[in-house]
């Protein structure tokens, strides 16, 4: 039984540590509003969400108000849409005014992102996927709330890489489509491995098959709470460091717990999971790399980074498991560059380049994030960076993905202003040379052999 005196425990945290519960995101299955006609489909599809979602953000205002925990997002995460649309949509214009409707239903309730414009096509496409897939950079950039994910692969089926292939070129046109605003659209598109069905953070979120008809799912925070808590042990060994790590997530996960019972209660819709992973910010002290570096690191990026984050991602899981019997989505720590002020500063005294970045997404939450790359980056090298993220996930057995911006117009040097808790960028370099031959295979990359255990 969770109680208000844990509430009140968290106090210093929530005012002095920057911490929040991330995120509310109710899924919403879209199953039953397929339909044969476009504007029906349409139709059905904003009903539905106005319908279920019409009380999220006022539940979600109420609760942070009477707690005192601030819940940053209200968001909707909805069934893949190319799962919904096949029988109606015919072209990518088709999705596009589906996306449109979404993006009405979005403002109408008031959140702040939708998730599931996406695709599950990890093993081959069929002809909606294909359709969404390449109506994906019209829609984000006529829509304001819209996010979209394309998983391409899983350590179950291999890698598409028709699919790797086509996606390099679908970000560089979101690019395109949207470089009067820095290509802002490519962060609301991600590229996945092993995507989760019931993840409540964005851009990545949909509302899998295997789920119910509407759920509630949390996200919590608290890289700022984890970072003061080892700033009172420094030189401590490894198992009080350990020791610290757990309690602080299990503290963090119990606030998420509540908000999500009591959002579950309120709206009458069933608890899914909470997500524990350390969503960093561009707020001073609330940065996962200064986790790192408070765990000993001169700066992320130098070496002992991927061990040390290691450590961090096991132990939060360790200690936010013991406090929700329904963990899942992500959990654990996220990397992503702009969002996070202590990344960026690596970042910009060299300390921290793309390939570490890609060594750290093998034992973080999920890859490379919001990562600024030069607006003339090939379309098939960013499906090489799509393929090498989508390998770590397949043979390791975890959820990997890519959210990369070649920012049209931009080059290393240069910096790129996102806004809010997009944050900002410095330009990377990426690696000057080659894998057309590779990526212009067709076909896809086998299923590691432990795939085939049941």
């Amino acid at each position: 039984m969770i109680n208000i005196y844990e509430v009140l425990e968290t106090n210093q945290m929530i005012e002095q540590e920057n911490l929040d519960v991330r995120t509310i995101t109710m899924g919403i299955s879209l199953l039953d509003c397929a339909d044969a006609d476009v504007d029906v489909l349409c139709r059905k599809i904003y009903d539905k969400i106005t319908r279920l979602a019409k009380d999220l953000v006022k539940t979600g205002e109420d609760i942070s108000k009477e707690y005192g925990i601030p819940i940053v997002n209200k968001r909707v995460s909805i069934t893949p849409i190319s799962l919904v649309g096949g029988a109606a949509c015919h072209t990518p214009e088709d999705y596009v005014k589906v996306a449109h409707a979404l993006d009405r239903a979005a403002k109408e309730v008031g959140i702040n992102f939708l998730g599931g414009y996406s695709a599950v096509v990890s093993k081959g496409m069929t002809r909606s996927d294909e359709l969404l897939i390449r109506s994906i950079p019209q829609a984000l950039a006529e829509t304001e709330r819209i996010c979209s994910s394309v998983n391409v692969g899983s350590t179950k089926t291999g890698i598409n890489m028709d699919a790797v292939r086509l996606m390099g070129e679908i970000v560089l046109e979101t690019a395109r489509r949207t470089k009067e605003k820095d290509s802002l659209g490519c962060a609301k598109l991600v590229v996945l491995c092993n995507a989760p069905d019931d993840n409540p953070f964005m851009a990545g979120a949909f509302h899998g098959v295997s789920e119910p008809d509407a759920v509630i799912n949390v996200g919590v925070s608290g890289p700022g709470v984890v970072k003061h808590a080892l700033s009172q042990i420094r030189g401590a060994s490894f198992e009080v460091l350990c020791e610290t790590i757990k309690r602080t997530a299990f503290k963090i996960t119990r606030v998420g717990q509540l908000v999500a019972q009591e959002a579950s209660r309120r709206l009458g819709v069933p608890f899914g999971i909470i997500d524990l992973s350390l969503a960093p910010t561009p707020a001073v002290g609330d940065s996962v790399a200064e986790i790192l570096e408070e765990i000993g690191l001169e700066r992320a990026g130098a070496p002992g980074t991927t061990a040390a984050l290691a450590l961090l991602n096991d132990q939060v899981k360790k200690g936010g498991v013991m406090a929700s019997s329904y963990v899942g989505g992500l959990s654990g720590a996220f990397i992503p560059v702009s969002e996070d002020q202590g990344m960026i500063d690596a970042v910009e005294c060299g300390a921290l380049t793309l390939e570490k970045l890609e060594a750290m997404t093998c034992v973080c939450s999920v890859g490379l994030d919001m990562i600024a790359i030069p607006g003339d980056t090939p379309a098939t090298t960013i499906s090489g960076i799509i393929a090498d993220e989508a390998a770590i996930g397949m043979v390791n057995q975890k959820t990997t993905a890519v959210r990369i911006i070649p920012v049209i117009g931009k080059t290393v040097g240069d910096t790129v202003e996102f806004g809010g808790l997009l944050g900002y960028a410095p330009v990377m370099p990426v690696n000057a040379f080659g894998c057309d031959a590779f990526v212009g295979r067709v076909g896809r990359i086998p299923a590691p052999i432990h795939s085939f255990k049941n």
